[in-house]
C-alpha cells in the first residue's frame, strides 16, 4: 500500500480467493490503521493502532474474540474480551516493555472521549498487544511515550504503510526484517459479499524454516547471523463485516494459526502468538436497556469459506510484512536484511506463464545473498557452510 511493492507484485499470489480493493484490513468499512515510528540510531520501535469503527468505541462496542495460540506474551485486555466477547477500545500494538505506557495512554484517550467512565458508569478495558523488538531496538530505554500513542491514533486512515513502520520498526521475522503486514479476502456467498481483513505484527521464526507459497526457501537464503531459536511473536488482528457471534469469531482466530504456520514456523516455546477478531456488523450499545437484543448470526454451513479467507489473508500479511520492510541496522550494530534483497530468488518461484509483465527469473539461485556478503572464489569471502547449490534445481530449494 502507499506505492509499496508487495508480495503479489513479485508474482506470488497466495491462495485462490478474491482480494479487497486495498488488499488490507481497511477493506472492512470503518476500520482505520495508524502508525507512529521512532527510528533514530539504536531506537527502532513505535506504535501501530487499529481503530475498528468511526464511532465511539466505548459507547458502541463490537462483538469480539481472542485466542492465545502460544501464551509467551504480555498483552493487556484479553481476559475481558474472553469473558464478555466485546471490544470497546482501539487495539494498540507496540514493543513488550512499552505495554504499560501504551495502556495508560489509551486509557487517558478513552477518558477524554467518555466523561462518564469511572463516574456514571464503570471502567474501560484497554487492549494492547506486544512483540519484543529488543534485537534491533534499545528496548530498555522505554522510548515510547503517551504522545506517540496519540499520534498513531490521530494518523489513522484507510491507507497506510507496511513493513518497518509503527510497532513494526524493530521487528524481525525468520531472521530477516519483519513488521506490519496486511491482506484481505472477499467472502462471496450467493448474492452477498463480505470482507475479512487481517493485520499482523510479525516477529517470529527461524530462517531455515521459512516457506513462501509452499516452497521451502529458508535454507537457500544465506545465513547472515548465527541461527536463533524461534523466540519471537506474532499478533494477528482480524476484522470482518460478517455478522458473527464471539464464538464464531474465536473460530476465526484459531484458523489464523494455519496461515502463520504456512509460512514455515512450528510456533516455538518462546514465541507468543495471539489473535484478536472483531466484527463491525454486530454492535452492542453501552447503555442498552432492552432485556432482549437481536443480532445477526452467520450460517455455519457457509463458515468454511470464512476460515479459508483468514488463512489466506494471514499468510499473505506475514509475507507483506517482510517484503515491505527495509534492511535495518539497529542496537549494537545488529542488523536484519529485507526479504526484498532476495527478489530475484523469489522470481525463480514464479511460473513464467503467470508472472506479471516484465517479471522473469534473471539470476541463478546461487546469487541470492545480499550484496557484499557471500562472494565465493577469487579472493572473495563468505561462510562455506552457508553456501547454497548453484544448480538452481527444485531439489536444492
Amino acid at each position: 500500500m502507499k506505492s509499496q511493492k508487495r508480495i503479489a507484485d513479485y508474482g506470488i499470489h497466495i491462495g485462490c480467493m478474491k482480494r479487497g480493493v486495498l488488499n488490507a484490513i481497511t477493506d472492512v468499512a470503518g476500520v482505520r490503521v495508524g502508525h507512529c515510528t521512532l527510528d533514530d540510531g539504536n531506537i527502532k520501535t513505535g506504535v501501530t493502532v487499529v481503530i475498528p469503527h468511526e464511532g465511539n468505541m466505548f459507547q458502541e462496542k463490537l462483538f469480539a474474540a481472542c485466542h492465545v495460540i502460544n501464551g509467551f506474551g504480555k498483552s493487556v485486555g484479553l481476559i475481558q474480551i474472553e469473558e464478555l466477547g466485546t471490544l470497546e477500545t482501539p487495539i494498540i500494538l507496540t514493543n513488550t516493555l512499552s505495554t504499560g505506557t501504551a495502556t495508560e495512554a489509551l486509557v487517558r484517550y478513552m477518558l477524554k472521549e467518555n466523561l462518564d467512565i469511572g463516574k456514571e458508569t464503570g471502567t474501560v478495558n484497554p487492549v494492547v498487544c506486544e512483540c519484543n523488538d529488543g534485537f534491533l531496538n534499545d528496548i530498555r530505554g522505554l522510548h515510547i511515550r503517551e504522545a506517540h500513542v496519540l499520534k498513531a491514533l490521530a494518523n489513522a486512515g484507510t491507507e497506510f504503510e507496511e513493513g518497518s513502520v509503527g510497532a513494526g520498526c524493530g521487528m524481525s521475522c525468520y531472521e530477516l526484517k519483519g513488521g506490519i503486514g496486511t491482506a484481505s479476502r472477499l467472502v462471496e456467498i450467493e448474492n452477498l459479499t463480505f470482507t475479512i481483513g487481517v493485520l499482523v505484527l510479525s516477529n517470529f521464526g527461524e530462517k531455515g524454516d521459512f516457506v513462501v507459497d509452499g516452497r521451502k526457501v529458508g535454507k537457500s537464503i544465506v545465513s547472515l547471523e548465527q541461527p536463533q531459536e524461534d523466540q519471537g511473536s506474532i499478533i494477528v488482528v482480524i476484522a470482518t463485516d460478517i455478522p458473527m457471534t464471539e464464538r464464531q469469531l474465536k473460530r476465526l482466530c484459531r484458523r489464523s494459526s494455519v496461515g502463520i504456520t504456512r509460512t514455515g514456523t512450528y510456533i516455538g516455546n518462546g514465541s507468543g502468538e495471539i489473535a484478536i477478531a472483531f466484527t463491525t456488523a454486530n454492535r452492542f450499545a453501552h447503555y442498552e436497556k432492552a432485556p432482549v437484543c437481536s443480532i445477526g448470526i452467520f450460517n455455519e454451513n457457509h463458515i468454511n469459506i470464512a476460515f479459508r479467507a483468514v488463512v489466506e489473508a494471514t499468510e499473505e500479511a506475514v509475507l507483506n510484512s517482510m517484503i515491505c520492510a527495509e534492511t535495518t541496522k539497529g542496537r549494537d550494530g545488529n542488523a536484519r536484511h529485507s526479504l526484498k534483497e532476495y527478489a530475484s530468488f523469489l522470481y525463480t518461484l514464479i511460473d513464467n506463464s503467470t508472472a506479471p509483465k516484465g517479471v522473469r527469473p534473471t539470476r541463478p539461485v546461487a546469487q541470492i545473498s545480499p550484496p557484499g556478503f557471500y562472494k565465493g572464489r577469487s579472493g572473495r569471502t563468505g561462510n562455506r557452510s552457508s553456501q547454497i547449490s548453484k544448480s538452481g534445481s527444485p531439489e536444492d530449494l
